[in-house]
């Protein structure tokens, strides 16, 4: 069958329709959109514990509640995963088990617990503390941002032994350095990420309240940071008292210091007043059911997705208006107190917690980009964050997520799916910037080109940083990778490779021919895409391929690719087989099954009910314009 007629283009416009419906439908009354992350058990199970252990008897529903809900949702295995549709894992079993074991009040729970016990002793070989420790420690490498937390947790349970000793298997981390500006922080390279300063601070100081050193300086000068440390700990609690709007973190904190009062805390210390708003955030955060997501929402972030994703002319001037004022509202104006990163970016979230990060900056670039290019406020919030994006640029040319050239543990480091975005996020206001800015802008343009290039995979694949696949090699999700690193590279290389262009764009017609070359490997029989070869398709990741090969299908014009490497003989019956997989996945652009693919903080796996919903809107878009439907 001949490719170009494989597809019924009457099927094509009423899925792109439906889908772009189904989109605008979960829009709020103010007109952005704010998604809704699914449950988590992590989340659940810490929050749980901390309101058993700092809460009281206001809090003893709740907890009854959340326990209730962890043992609904235990996998047959006895373990549990980050969401209801993740596998188990020994992290979140740990967390789970703690929490039943120590706070049980029914018999369900305490079946929950025992069979959580089960599958952490096989897991671990046995349930000896130093066990369990090892088996932790060895998930995150020298990365302690998430296993000194999680040993806290089993160590306050009396699952690592008794007091004190139960504390030589938990980390002790530096927290007198908590009272250093970022500026330092980032010369010392901790074992943590620069946005775990709050778990920093509180586990630190629990630990060595309960087993302090044996070298009487390092205990002396940890003693004398103790009240200075704990006051940037109240003072980087954000208005809502959710510490990044994440329940885990903020839980983390607060189980800490209701331990540290009972060890011994400063005096004076404002521990009373962290807690009650740590208290009240994860009060007013859990849902209806007893559980929490991982985070309160990611509404600036699915609003910027959902923006660049319609289609042009979708939104009118009444609908456009009350969003580009939302995201201006939102940029920062004034150095942010957790992570001292400069005004201009944008967080995530419209909520208090949220932080300025690289990702969001580019997404609210470009909504702004296509809802108010030319509006005065529009292009002043577009210099700013595009100057943002070039101070957080790293030396090796790629960008981070939060903090220039902190560290290299995972979150701090560059990395691929940022950088493409930045990339779109300059050339979508280059033209506008004013000249030194621009000049500027070219330049970060072409070493962030170069960081992509140089550390392209041996297949032809990038790896993101905030996405994976729990089936995929290493659960990396190279097929989201590759596509939004293609999508930026065939966006730049349009145009002439002539002398006259710049010197970066003659060498991206390699790199994208073996981007595409490596994405058409990923395809399976039935035409669709997981997160790598021969994983199982996903809405959210065949969305993504196509779009990326859509779009390179786009930019051939009709016509072979960049110097002839991906044929679009070639690409056609691709995106036509994967248009058919989505609107038969999505009944036409109807129903939208979320895949739990997306990465939090420290490996935490979530599903985000928009995501397939906005990734499969700009691919039957981009789709439409490439097969000229």
């Amino acid at each position: 069958m001949n490719a170009q007629t494989d597809i019924s283009p009457a099927a094509l416009r009423q899925a792109q329709a439906a889908a772009v419906d189904a989109l605008l439908s979960h829009r709020t009354a103010e007109g952005h959109w704010q998604g809704r992350l699914s449950s988590s058990a992590l989340s659940t199970a810490v929050a749980a514990f901390a309101l058993g252990q700092a809460g009281g008897s206001a809090c003893e529903a709740l907890v009854a509640r959340a326990l209730d809900w962890l043992g609904a949702h235990q996998n047959g295995d006895g373990g549990w995963g980050d969401t209801a549709g993740s596998h188990s894992n020994l992290s979140t079993t740990v967390l789970c088990w703690c929490a039943l074991s120590r706070q049980a009040v029914s018999d369900a729970h305490r079946a929950a617990a025992r069979e959580a016990e089960a599958y952490v002793a096989k897991l671990c070989g046995s349930l000896e503390p130093g066990a369990i420790a090892s088996a932790v420690s060895a998930c995150y490498g020298n990365d302690r941002t998430f296993s000194a937390p999680i040993l806290t947790m089993a160590a306050l349970a009396g699952r690592l032994g008794p007091e004190p000793a139960c504390w030589r298997h938990v980390a002790q981390l530096p927290f007198e350095l908590g009272a250093l500006s970022h500026a330092m922080l980032r010369r010392l390279r901790l074992p943590v990420v620069s946005y775990a300063l709050p778990a920093l601070i509180a586990i630190g100081q629990v630990r060595h309240a309960s087993r302090a050193t044996w070298n009487p300086i390092t205990r002396l000068l940890r003693n004398c940071a103790s009240k200075k440390t704990l006051a940037r700990l109240r003072d980087i609690q954000p208005a809502s008292g959710g510490y990044l709007e994440a329940a885990p973190l903020t839980s983390f904190v607060l189980m800490s210091l209701a331990a540290l009062q009972g060890a011994g805390a400063p005096k004076a210390s404002p521990i009373d007043d962290i807690a009650a708003r740590a208290i009240a955030f994860l009060r007013q955060t859990v849902r209806p059911d007893g559980a929490w997501p991982i985070d309160t929402n990611l509404a600036t972030w699915v609003t910027t997705l959902s923006v660049v994703a319609l289609p042009a002319g979708t939104m009118d001037g009444r609908q456009r208006e009350p969003v580009r004022d939302w995201l201006l509202s939102q940029q920062y104006v004034r150095e942010h107190p957790y992570t001292e990163a400069a005004p201009g970016g944008w967080a995530w979230t419209d909520l208090s917690g949220g932080v300025p990060a690289a990702d969001a900056t580019a997404g609210a670039l470009r909504a702004l980009r296509r809802i108010a290019p030319e509006d005065p406020r529009s292009l002043a919030a577009a210099a700013a964050g595009c100057r943002w994006l070039l101070d957080l640029q790293n030396a090796d040319g790629g960008l981070p997520t939060f903090c220039r050239g902190w560290g290299s543990l995972p979150f701090d480091r560059s990395c691929h799916d940022l950088t493409a975005h930045a990339l779109l996020a300059w050339a979508d206001w280059l033209a506008d910037l004013p000249a030194e800015l621009r000049k500027q802008a070219e330049a970060g343009i072409a070493r962030a080109v170069r960081f992509l290039i140089r550390s392209q995979g041996p297949a032809g694949e990038w790896t993101p940083l905030w996405f994976g696949n729990q089936g995929a090699p290493g659960a990396a999700n190279p097929v989201y990778g590759t596509a939004r690193v293609l999508g930026a590279l065939s966006r730049l290389a349009q145009g002439p490779a002539n002398r006259a262009a710049p010197p970066w764009r003659r060498d991206l017609a390699e790199p994208i021919r073996r981007g595409a070359e490596y994405l058409l490997t990923c395809q399976g029989p039935g035409g669709g895409f997981g997160g790598a070869p021969g994983v199982v398709a996903s809405i959210e990741e065949t969305a993504l391929a196509v779009d990326a090969l859509a779009g390179l299908l786009t930019a051939t014009d009709g016509e072979a690719s960049h110097d002839d490497a991906a044929p679009a003989e070639r690409l056609r019956p691709v995106v036509t087989a994967g248009v058919n997989w989505l609107i038969t996945h999505t009944r036409g652009g109807q129903e939208f099954p979320a895949a739990p693919i997306g990465l939090y903080f420290a490996k935490l796996w979530y599903f985000e009910r928009l995501y397939p919903m906005i990734f499969t809107v700009a691919a039957l878009t981009t789709a439409r314009r490439a097969l000229g439907i």
